[in-house]
């Protein structure tokens, strides 16, 4: 299913995907020691599901700088089906536990999409936007591929899978 993108989503989305294309040219990101990910999220659990819960998808892109700090954003369909989109910035941390494997990472954003009835969905809703803080905990296969799981506050788990482009 595709959606359309109009409104304050539609120019949120397509202004971080001309930033993200400029970030990642290929002398940009060999001259800034910059690291894109793209990601899809295919399945979210909610901790009480309803009968209003639609499932819930995920498109992103994601810039990580050598240090961990990392910026990005994601276009979803929330848990009620409305078009929604959540930009952000956070941190990282690679080699957890001294793991090479296992991270951890934390974002904070800016969330659009919550309206009408659902609105309350989301603390400090103001006409569709509203604050966005999300944990994860991640694995990261050799090759570029990675899985994490998001703690989405104390509405649900989503599964992430993403692909590091080198």
């Amino acid at each position: 299913m595709i959606y359309t993108t109009r409104g304050p989503l539609g120019a949120l989305f397509f202004a971080c995907t001309i930033a993200l294309a400029a970030l990642a040219a290929p002398g940009a990101r060999a001259q800034e020691g910059l690291r894109l990910r793209i990601v899809v999220s295919p399945y979210t659990a909610h901790f009480r599901p309803g009968a209003e819960h639609k499932p819930v998808w995920a498109l992103g892109g994601e810039i990580q700088r050598r240090d961990g700090w990392l910026a990005g954003g994601a276009y979803f369909s929330n848990s009620f089906g409305q078009p929604s989109g959540y930009l952000y910035a956070g941190r990282r941390y690679d080699d957890l536990l001294g793991h090479r494997h296992l991270y951890a990472q934390w974002s904070a954003g800016v969330i659009y999409g919550y309206r009408g009835p659902w609105k309350h969905k989301l603390p400090m809703n103001s006409n569709g936007y509203a604050p966005g803080l999300i944990a994860s905990l991640g694995w990261q296969f050799d090759g570029g591929w990675s899985v994490a799981a998001h703690l989405l506050g104390d509405a649900g788990v989503m599964l992430q899978l993403g692909y590091e482009l080198r």
